[in-house]
């Protein structure tokens, strides 16, 4: 089974942060998995030069390039280096993206583009506000102590 490759390039220490924790959760995945932090100083030849490195180092057919902002640096390299064929370009890129794409590699960069764009949005909901996990309860004896959830 052939999986599909993932390369993040996202603004420094951002690329590499992502794929740490794409480790924790999938430590099988380094050899997939390649991360371009994006310094502030580099010209975008010199970055795109990285990033041609790096996608020569992956030896799958088929590679999904995953980015931060829209319109950045990143995403405007990674826009270089698509050919709409084996190379492939998401942008927008969040933890359950990452870990969507990850779940489902041995999809074919198209699909899994698709996945990574339902991932990251399915992700992203607001989360109600509930009372404090640690709460004060007064005892039958008037004493006051804390219970743990």
């Amino acid at each position: 089974m052939n999986e599909t490759a993932v390369l993040l390039i996202a603004h420094a220490p951002l690329a590499s942060a992502l794929r740490t924790v794409a480790e924790h959760v999938y430590p099988d995945c380094a050899a997939r998995l390649k991360a371009l932090d994006v310094p502030a100083g580099l010209s975008p030849a010199q970055i795109e030069e990285q990033a041609r490195a790096m996608l020569a180092q992956l030896p799958q057919q088929e590679v999904l390039v995953l980015t931060d902002v829209f319109g950045a640096t990143p995403c405007n390299v990674a826009q270089r280096l698509t050919d709409g064929r084996r190379i492939r370009v998401v942008t927008g890129v969040n933890v359950p993206m990452l870990w969507r794409v990850l779940c489902y590699a041995q999809e074919p960069a198209e699909r899994l583009a698709e996945r990574a764009v339902s991932g990251a949005t399915q992700g992203v909901m607001p989360v109600e506000v509930r009372a404090p996990q640690y709460q004060e309860i007064r005892s039958a004896h008037g004493q006051d102590r804390h219970h743990d959830q």
